[in-house]
C-alpha cells in the first residue's frame, strides 16, 4: 500500500530538457550523461541547503516565512517564474531585493511552507523529495496515512504549487496520488481534492470526484455549501439518476417539509437564533427534523452553537442520514468552543460513526502532527488542534458543569469580595500563562474576557473594580449581579480543575502559601519585588510543569506529549530552505 512518500518520483531534468533529440548523448556516453546531471542537480542543491552560497535575489513569501529564491533559475525552468519575473509587479522589495507573496502567486488553492520547498526543490535539483511526515501524516496511531486528511490536504497543496507554475510533468506525478486517494478516501476528504481539480482544470481528477461523491450518501446541504453550483448540480442529477424509477419522483409533502427546513438553516446562516424559534412555532418542524444543531455545528458561528444548545430543543446525541452525530461534526470542525459547549449539553464522545470513529478518533485523523507537536511559549495562542484532541481524550462528565458547583474549602469566605478577588485573580493568572485554554473555559461559563474578568487590574482600581459604586445601582441588583460573577468565575476555575488539575493544584498552593499581595511585583521595597518576582519565576516553570503532566495524562496514543506550552522542539522539516 502506497504512504505519503511515495510522492517520490525519477524525474530528473532530464525529462524536461532538450536530451530527448540525443545530441549530448551523440558526445557523451549516457552514463557520463547520467553522471553530469547528477552533479548538475547536486550543485543547484546546494543553492537551497548551505548558507554559504546566498546568492538568491528575490523572496517568496510562505506562510510569513521568506524563502530565497534565485531568479534566474525558477525564470528557465517555469514559463510562469519567467512571465512574472519579466513583468516585474511584486508586492515589495527589501534590501534591494523584489518580495513575492505566495497567497497572491496563488490567489484560489493554499501552498505550504512545507510544500512549497519540496517543489522549489524539484525546480532546482530535478528531483522529487519524500513528502515531509510532519505535515502529510496524522496523529492517529492506528492511520495508515494513504487517505488522512493531512496526506491528502499536502497533496493537494502541491498539486496547487505544481499546476499554478506549470510544471506539467509534476502535475501528472501528484495528479496520479490524488486519483488513488478519490477511492480510500473518507467523501468529505474527497471534495479537497475535487476542488483542487476543478481549479486547476484537471479532467480526469475531476469526473473522478464527482462521480465518488455521487455514488456517496453525502447530503444535498453538504454539496450546495462546499462546492461550486454547477458541480453540486451535476452531482445531484447522477445521484438522481442512479436512484430506482420507483424514487426517482419527490411527493409534494416532502418537497414543503424540505422548504421548511431550508428556511431554518438561512435563519442560522443570519445568525438569527430568534428567528429559527419563530419558524418553529409556524411549523410542526423541530429542530431534530431540520438537524439543525448539526447544521450549525458545521457552518454557524461558536455563539450561535450555543445560542440553539440553549433553546433545549434538540438532542446533541441525535445522528443525521449518515449515522453521524453532532459531536462527530464539531470533531470535523475542530473548534474547541463548539466542542465543549456540546459536551457541557450532555454529547457523548464515546458515541462511534457506522464505521467505527470516535469523535477524537476524527479529530486525530484531520491533525498533523507539525500542529499537534507545537511548541507555543507560555502567553501565546495555543493549537487549537492540541486542545481539541486534549478536550476529547478527557471527555467531560455529564454532569460536572451543571447544578450546584462545588468549591474547595479555601475558597469558602463569608466576604463576597474577598472571594470574588480570590477567583478574579485567579482567572488572571490562568489567562496570563495559558490564554487560549482560560478562554475556552471562559466560554463555557458565558463569561465576557473584556469585561467581567478584570483580574488583578480591577483589584488595583481600574474601572472594573468590583468595590466601585454604582449610585443608579439598588442593594439587590448590585448582590445579583455579584453572585452572578461569582458564578461564571467559579464555572470558569471548575472547568480548569476539570481539564489541568495539575495544574490548579499548583495555583492553589501558590494562592494559599503566599503572600497576599504576590500578585502585585511593583509593591514593596526592592528586596520584597526581588523575592516576589524568583516566586513568580517559580511559579511559572511549575506551572510548566504541571500543564505537561496534564497533557501527558491525556495522550493516549504513545506519541511523545508536546503540550501547546511544551518546551520540546518540532520536528524538523523534511527538506531546509534558506530563511531571509
Amino acid at each position: 500500500m502506497e504512504n505519503g512518500n511515495d510522492l517520490s518520483s525519477s524525474f530528473t531534468f532530464a525529462s524536461s530538457s532538450s536530451l530527448s533529440n540525443g545530441s549530448c548523448c551523440n558526445k557523451l556516453s549516457a552514463a557520463t550523461c547520467t553522471e553530469s546531471l547528477s552533479k548538475l542537480s547536486t550543485n543547484l542543491e546546494k543553492l537551497l541547503i548551505d548558507d554559504e552560497y546566498d546568492y538568491s535575489d528575490a523572496e517568496i513569501v510562505v506562510e510569513g516565512i521568506p524563502v530565497g529564491v534565485h531568479r534566474c533559475i525558477l525564470g528557465a525552468r517555469s514559463q510562469f517564474f519567467h512571465d512574472l519575473f519579466k513583468r516585474g509587479n511584486y508586492c515589495s522589495v527589501k534590501e534591494g531585493r523584489p518580495r513575492y507573496l505566495i497567497t497572491e502567486l496563488v490567489p484560489y488553492g493554499r501552498v505550504g511552507y512545507e510544500a512549497f520547498n519540496v517543489f522549489l526543490s524539484y525546480l532546482y535539483t530535478g528531483k522529487l523529495d519524500p513528502s515531509p511526515p510532519e505535515v502529510s501524516t496524522c496523529v492517529e496511531e492506528a492511520c495508515a496515512h494513504d487517505a488522512c486528511r493531512p496526506a491528502i490536504y499536502y497533496a493537494v497543496e502541491l498539486m496547487y504549487a505544481s499546476a499554478t507554475f506549470q510544471m506539467k510533468e509534476l502535475v501528472q506525478v501528484v495528479q496520479r496520488r490524488l486519483l488513488n486517494f478519490v477511492e480510500k478516501a473518507a467523501v468529505e476528504d474527497v471534495i479537497p481534492i475535487l476542488m483542487a481539480a476543478f481549479n486547476c482544470q484537471l479532467n480526469q481528477l475531476l469526473s473522478q470526484c464527482i462521480h465518488r461523491v455521487a455514488r456517496s450518501d453525502l447530503d444535498t446541504v453538504s454539496l450546495e455549501k462546499e462546492l461550486p453550483p454547477d458541480i453540486s448540480s451535476e452531482i445531484k442529477s447522477l445521484h438522481h439518476k442512479s436512484l430506482p424509477e420507483a424514487e426517482r419522483s419527490v411527493p409534494e409533502v416532502d418537497l414543503i417539509h424540505d422548504k421548511r427546513i431550508r428556511r431554518i438553516h438561512k435563519a442560522l446562516d443570519s445568525d438569527d437564533v430568534e428567528l429559527v424559534k419563530l419558524l418553529l412555532k409556524e411549523s410542526d418542524i423541530t429542530l431534530d427534523d431540520a438537524y439543525a444543531l448539526h447544521y450549525a455545528t458545521a457552518y454557524s458561528d461558536p455563539k450561535v452553537v450555543k445560542e440553539v444548545l440553549s433553546l433545549g430543543l434538540a438532542d446533541p446525541n441525535r445522528r443525521n442520514s449518515r449515522g453521524h452525530t453532532v459531536l462527530h461534526i464539531a470533531a470535523r470542525r475542530k473548534e474547541p468552543s463548539i466542542l465543549v459547549a456540546l459536551l457541557t449539553k450532555g454529547a457523548i464522545a464515546s458515541e462511534t460513526t457506522l464505521d467505527g470513529q470516535t469523535s477524537v478518533a476524527i479529530c486525530r485523523r484531520l491533525t498533523r502532527p507539525k500542529d499537534y507537536n507545537e511548541n507555543t511559549k507560555q502567553g501565546e495562542e495555543s493549537n487549537k488542534d492540541r486542545i481539541c484532541i486534549d478536550v476529547l481524550e478527557r471527555e467531560m462528565p455529564r454532569n460536572s458543569m451543571s447544578g450546584n458547583i462545588a468549591i474547595s474549602s479555601h475558597v469558602i469566605a463569608d466576604d463576597l469580595h474577598f472571594r470574588l478577588d480570590y477567583l478574579e485573580n485567579r482567572v488572571a493568572f490562568a489567562r496570563l500563562l495559558f490564554p487560549a485554554e482560560a478562554r475556552l473555559a471562559m466560554e463555557v461559563a458565558d463569561a465576557d474576557a473584556g469585561s467581567t474578568f478584570t483580574g488583578l487590574s480591577a483589584s488595583k482600581g481600574s474601572s472594573g473594580n468590583l468595590r466601585e459604586v454604582n449610585l443608579n445601582e439598588t442593594p439587590s441588583l448590585q448582590s445579583r449581579r455579584l453572585q452572578s460573577r461569582l458564578h461564571a468565575l467559579l464555572k470558569t476555575v471548575e472547568t480548569g480543575r476539570h481539564y489541568f488539575p495539575h495544574c490548579s493544584e499548583v495555583l492553589d498552593k501558590f494562592l494559599d502559601d503566599d503572600m497576599p499581595d504576590a500578585c502585585y511585583l511593583e509593591n514593596g521595597t526592592p528586596e520584597e519585588r526581588q523575592i516576589k518576582k524568583m516566586r513568580f519565576m517559580e511559579l511559572k516553570e511549575d506551572v510548566q510543569k504541571a500543564f505537561s503532566k496534564d497533557m501527558a495524562e491525556n495522550n493516549l496514543s504513545g506519541l511523545s506529549s508536546s503540550s501547546s506550552s511544551s518546551s520540546s522542539p518540532k520536528k524538523s522539516v523534511a527538506y531546509k530552505v534558506r530563511r531571509k
